[in-house]
């Protein structure tokens, strides 16, 4: 492969990861904890847009249980989120001949 070839390759993977990133920063993930009583939504740019809490699971008298449902939920969709992110970056370069495991963008 030429130089000039690889070059209009990368230019063009990183038009199309930019492309890909701006779309992926409106894509919405949501992970539900403790039966769907809290639920976490977040964007694939890794940003939490809300929390939504069933009136069931707030008890001031266990307030710990809360915060870990909490937790759960927003760990979750971080990590929806970031598949979702490294699933659809990853078909921009499959074809590439990059080494396994080599995440982009760097």
């Amino acid at each position: 492969m030429n130089m000039m070839k690889m070059m209009k390759q990368a230019a063009s993977l990183q038009k199309n990861m930019k492309k890909k990133q701006a779309q992926l920063a409106k894509t919405e993930v949501q992970f539900s904890a403790g039966g769907g009583m809290v639920t976490a939504v977040a964007t694939c740019d890794m940003k939490v847009k809300s929390i939504k809490i069933s009136p069931e699971a707030i008890d001031s008298s266990n307030v710990k249980t809360l915060e870990k449902l909490v937790l759960t939920a927003v760990d979750g969709a971080l990590k929806s989120a970031q598949e979702t992110m490294s699933k659809e970056m990853g078909e921009l370069t499959s074809g590439m001949g990059l080494p396994a495991g080599m995440d982009l963008p760097f």
